[in-house]
């Protein structure tokens, strides 16, 4: 096959180029590097089998020859890009999925979108499943990527119902692993990178949000199943064990040694309380759930951040 990934030099996207080339298909990774980094798929460019294309798909996008797969994950994705970026997320999530769709009804390609938890906003039931509308401030500031993503969705259905297109719809939970960005935001680099840098662990609130977290390994492997399978309605993909912020931050400082205090800082703007998928549809279509304990994927990517932090000492 041949396999379109957008935000292919991103986090995840760069595992699905590996994943898919490891299958021996052909992948073109199509990524414009605004968050996304040339490094994650440095190692792919000697593959005869891998093509990148600098491009941003909020502006149109032509390829020659066939294409049967596409997955859009083109987007700034961690509230630090998202904030700085608001407009280029509305685009690319707009804009970015109308062009792709275009793409994939031109070639006759399955289309999976990378949807996102998000999309529940801070949730009123819990766990969240697919059938939740979600409890979102549409002009918050966070309220860019959440409708960003809740349009693409309604837009991949409109492309599926009006025009038969072969679409799927990926709601990613927190993830995690190797080629996150120290920078991006998120809480678990944050922590680990306080913790190797010997700074305070920075929490929010009390502490009492919750998180599940899921590695990355896990997610690829769900949304490749996803991508064949005959589901055209959204699927939540995540980790079930939710896990207190502040339960987190002591599990990092144990995991890395550190002994950096946990300092206490007012909750941002918005912030979803709980967050925990309810997985039974993956489950029940996919054969999917987790296999990485947390404890295990969090020892490796804490393994990757110190090659990436001076001081791995805490």
């Amino acid at each position: 096959m041949r396999v379109l990934i957008t935000g292919g030099a991103g986090f995840i996207g760069s595992h699905l180029c590996e994943r898919y080339l490891a299958e021996d298909h052909h992948v073109v990774c199509v990524d414009n590097l605004l968050t996304g980094v040339a490094a994650n798929v440095s190692h792919l460019k000697a593959n005869p089998n891998f093509a990148f294309i600098n491009h941003d798909v909020s502006k149109p996008f032509f390829l020659d020859g066939e294409v049967d797969r596409i997955l859009h994950f083109a987007s700034p994705a961690s509230p630090v890009d998202y904030l700085q970026l608001p407009i280029q997320t509305l685009k690319v999530g707009s804009l970015g999925t109308h062009n792709m769709l275009g793409v994939a009804r031109a070639k006759k390609a399955r289309f999976l979108l990378a949807s996102t938890s998000e999309v529940y906003g801070d949730p009123e039931i819990h766990p969240q499943r697919e059938d939740y509308w979600g409890h979102v401030n549409p002009i918050g500031i966070r309220g860019v990527y959440d409708e960003a993503k809740r349009f693409s969705e309604a837009m991949v259905m409109a492309y599926h119902r009006t025009h038969g297109l072969e679409t799927r719809i990926v709601r990613i939970f927190n993830t995690y692993g190797n080629r996150m960005r120290l920078d991006d935001g998120r809480v678990l680099p944050n922590f680990m990178g306080q913790a190797l840098r010997g700074e305070p662990l920075t929490v929010y609130g009390t502490g009492d949000q919750t998180r599940s977290f899921c590695h990355v390994s896990d997610l690829v492997e769900g949304i490749v199943r996803l991508m064949e399978s005959d589901s055209p309605e959204p699927v939540n993909l995540g980790n079930p064990e939710e896990v207190t912020i502040l339960q987190f931050a002591k599990e990092i400082l144990e995991l890395s040694g550190s002994g950096s205090p946990i300092v206490f800082k007012p909750l941002p703007q918005d912030d979803p309380r709980v967050r925990k998928p309810d997985i039974t549809r993956a489950r029940q279509r996919l054969g999917w759930e987790p296999k990485v304990p947390r404890r295990e994927g969090l020892r490796m990517t804490l393994d990757h951040f110190k090659t990436r932090v001076g001081n791995s000492s805490g």
